[in-house]
């Protein structure tokens, strides 16, 4: 079993800041990411993000769905948002670092992200619908944003 907690309120330092670029992918980003899903699924997340787990690094995991269901689970180093679509969608959103707190939140419908794999390559990924949501949710908190900070902007 994985031994990462999971930080968690509106305030906290550790969600809060501005996570550091990962500068080489070692034998501990790799066990930090693999820990990392190991906590998402325990506790029944579609993402994590570094941050969410006490590590200032820009490193996230999701478990990508096709469908109802997860089909395979994703480590992206280094993420940023390249392009996304004018369409907007409005759906319910929770985090694993805000328990019991669940509201609707804008997000662009199709996302285009370039990241590291966990060899160093450089890939780019569509994502769309719940797969975006999840990985536009999960590259915030790498900004210290948190999605409670844009439910205004989903009414």
């Amino acid at each position: 079993m994985a031994k990462l907690n999971i930080q968690t309120g509106a305030e906290n330092p550790c969600l809060r800041q501005k996570a550091k670029t990962i500068e080489q992918i070692d034998k501990n980003i790799k066990k930090l990411a693999k820990d990392m899903v190991e906590v998402m699924d325990e506790q029944n997340g579609a993402g994590l993000a570094a941050p969410q787990v006490g590590q200032s690094l820009r490193m996230i995991v999701v478990g990508l769905f096709r469908g109802p269901r997860k089909f395979r689970d994703l480590a992206l180093v280094n993420p940023r948002i390249i392009s996304s679509s004018t369409e907007v969608c409005v759906e319910e959103e929770g985090c694993l670092s805000l328990p019991g707190v669940f509201a609707p939140v804008a997000r662009c419908r199709q996302v285009v992200v370039g990241y590291q794999n966990l060899r160093g390559k450089e890939m780019i990924a569509e994502f769309s619908d719940i797969n975006a949501r999840v990985v536009q949710h999960e590259i915030d908190h790498l900004d210290g944003i948190l999605f409670i900070d844009l439910i205004k902007d989903a009414a």
